[in-house]
């Protein structure tokens, strides 16, 4: 066929089904037979346009935190309200993706995160889920760093505690999302939380 044979299928849907199966199974739970089958294409085509499956999940991972991840943290750049009600609302965010009836319960960097402590993931998986998890911590102890420096945060406050508070919070969202626990209940913590640290 003149100028080659064309793709059959869009890369998009089929990365978005991958990245699917990845969150709600990780990487080592997710068989090359599965995704092929949820992105209606066959192995050939897979290793041709994404490569092998580690590198399938590099690119699903880095579609995760551009449609996914990214999007909460306006919430926190909307500078006329007052800090508390913005971390609220990025977490609030964060909460009706996790329980989105759309989306696997639970957070797709959690899931890959469990693994790193279980059997060995090839290099550039491990690398992807490291960096994955370290998207939000950076992103919040700049956040704070410069909040800190406005005045929006006392003096004393220790940034690098405050972030890993918010983390621990992210992750135990999460791991309550997957045991089926509901939105409003997530938020019921938040608030409480919220109030707590930042009055």
């Amino acid at each position: 066929m003149v100028g080659g044979r064309q793709l059959q299928f869009d890369k998009e849907t089929a990365l978005e089904a991958a990245m699917l199966v990845f969150w709600k199974k990780g990487f080592l739970g997710a068989s090359l037979s599965e995704l092929t089958k949820v992105m209606g294409i066959n192995k050939p085509s897979l290793y041709a346009t994404f490569g092998n499956k580690e590198e399938l999940f590099v690119s699903a991972t880095e579609h995760y935190l551009t449609k996914y991840a990214s999007p909460h943290v306006s919430y926190l750049n909307e500078q006329e309200q007052p800090l508390s009600d913005r971390v609220k609302a990025y977490l609030f965010s964060i909460v009706t993706m996790l329980c989105s009836p759309s989306t696997p319960n639970g957070c797709f960097i959690s899931v890959a995160s469990n693994e790193l402590a279980g059997e060995t993931l090839p290099e550039k998986a491990t690398e992807s889920i490291r960096y994955a998890s370290n998207y939000a911590e950076s992103y919040l102890m700049d956040f704070f760093s410069q909040e800190k420096v406005k005045g929006n945060l006392n003096s004393d406050v220790d940034v690098n505690e405050l972030t890993m508070m918010v983390i621990t919070l992210m992750h135990g969202l999460s791991a309550i999302a997957r045991s089926g626990k509901s939105q409003q209940q997530l938020r019921s913590i938040i608030d409480m939380f919220v109030t707590k640290l930042l009055p």
